[in-house]
C-alpha cells in the first residue's frame, strides 16, 4: 500500500507577522526515536554488472520498502529475475544518475532532520502516545513520483521533490509544466517533517471528504491544519498553510472579505466540482480575489479558521475528539462570523 500525501507547506520559523499562537506542552521528558533509512543511497548503489543479484540484496535488506518503491514508483514486479524489472530498473538508473549525484550532497547530513522529526515525534507521542510512527526512508524517484507517501513501513519521502526551490531541475520548462513556481518554491527540505506530519495525520485520521458539500469539505481540510499546527508548534502559521508570508498576512488582514464572497458568490452547499476545486485546489490565486496576494487552497485556510473558532475556549476538547467531530457540528457550534 502506497498513498499519495500532498506536501504542506513548510519552510521557516517563528516570523512576527505569522506565527503559530498555539500554546506549545512541555514535551521535553518525552524520548522520541527517530528511524531513517536511506534506501536511496542503497538502490543507486546497485552494481549494474550484476544487478539481480543486487536486486535480491537490495530486496532482502528493504523488505517492507522494496516492493512499494518497485510496483508504485518503477511500475514494475520487482522479481530479480524478471527481465521487464531489471530492464526498467538499468534504465532508471542510467536516466536518474545525474539527478541522483547532485541530490545527494544536499541530503549527506540528516541530523538537523532527525533532530526535527524527533521534536514532531515528541508532540505527536503526548497527544497520540499509542501511535508509531514507524521508518521515515529517504528515496530517489521519477518527477512525478510523490514528496510524500504512506508506506506500510511508515513514511517515504522523495528526494526529487525537496532539493530546494532553485534546483536546477525545477527551473526547466518540462518540470515548469509539471510543477509551477507556486508549487515548486516549496520544494525545499524544510518542507520534509512537515510532509511526514501530514501523512501521519492522514494515517491517524483517513480523509472523507467524498460526496461531502463545499463548507464541510472546507472544514474537514481544516481539521488537518489544525492538527498539524498542534504537532509543530514552533512553526509558523504560513509554512503550515504552504502559503507566502504575504499571502498569509492578506487573508489575515481580509477574513471577513473572504468569508462576505464566499457567502454572496457562492453556495456553500455546493457538489459541483469546480467550485470546490476553485477553492480546495492548488493555485496561484484564488479566481475572483486578489490576484497579487490570494492563495489557492483558500476553502481549507478558511475551514482551519472555522475550527479553531470551535476549538477556543473548550479546553476539555482533546484533539482526537475534534478530528473525529463531523464538520457540520464544527460549523454549527463555531458560529463564524468573521468581521
Amino acid at each position: 500500500m502506497l498513498r499519495i500525501v500532498g506536501v504542506i507547506g513548510l519552510c521557516c520559523l517563528l516570523l512576527s507577522s505569522c506565527t503559530n499562537t498555539n500554546p506549545a506542552p512541555d514535551v521535553s521528558h518525552i524520548k522520541a526515536t527517530v528511524r531513517l533509512s536511506r534506501f536511496d543511497k542503497a538502490f543507486f548503489a546497485l552494481d549494474t554488472q550484476a544487478l539481480a543479484p543486487s536486486l535480491q540484496a537490495l530486496a532482502k535488506n528493504f523488505s517492507d520498502f522494496y516492493p512499494e518503491y518497485m510496483q508504485y514508483i518503477l511500475g514494475v514486479s520487482g522479481d530479480p529475475a524478471d527481465s521487464t524489472t531489471l530492464r526498467t530498473t538499468l534504465l532508471f538508473l542510467r536516466s536518474y544518475k545525474s539527478l541522483n549525484d547532485s541530490l545527494q550532497p544536499r541530503f549527506s547530513d540528516t541530523r538537523a532532520l532527525e533532530k526535527e522529526l524527533a521534536m514532531a515525534f515528541r508532540y505527536l507521542q503526548y497527544y497520540f502516545p499509542s501511535y508509531a510512527p514507524g521508518t521515515i526512508t529517504l528515496y530517489t524517484g521519477p518527477f512525478d513520483a510523490p514528496g510524500v507517501a504512506t508506506v506500510r513501513s511508515g513514511t517515504a519521502l522523495g528526494l526529487q521533490q525537496f532539493a530546494g526551490k532553485d534546483f536546477f531541475a525545477y527551473q526547466t520548462t518540462e518540470l515548469q509544466a509539471l510543477y509551477p513556481t507556486y508549487l515548486s518554491r516549496r520544494f525545499t527540505p524544510e518542507h520534509m517533517v512537515p510532509g511526514v506530519i501530514k501523512a501521519i495525520a492522514e494515517d491517524l485520521f483517513p480523509p472523507r471528504t467524498a460526496e461531502l458539500p463545499l463548507i464541510e469539505q472546507m472544514v474537514e481540510k481544516g481539521k488537518y491544519w489544525y492538527l498539524s499546527a498542534l504537532l509543530l508548534p514552533e512553526h509558523s502559521d504560513s509554512v503550515i498553510a504552504g502559503y507566502t508570508t504575504q499571502q498569509l498576512k492578506w487573508c489575515q488582514e481580509n477574513e471577513g472579505l473572504i468569508w462576505s464572497h464566499l457567502l454572496k458568490n457562492e453556495d456553500l452547499n455546493s457538489l459541483n466540482p469546480v467550485v470546490i476545486q476553485t477553492y480546495l485546489g492548488e493555485a496561484p490565486f484564488t479566481q475572483g480575489l486578489s490576484q497579487e496576494y490570494s492563495p489557492g487552497n483558500l476553502g481549507t485556510w478558511v475551514g482551519w479558521q472555522i475550527v479553531k473558532k470551535f476549538v477556543a475556549g473548550r479546553t476539555e476538547l482533546a484533539p482526537e475528539a475534534v478530528m473525529k467531530t463531523s464538520p457540520a457540528t464544527i460549523l454549527e457550534q463555531a458560529k463564524y462570523k468573521p468581521k
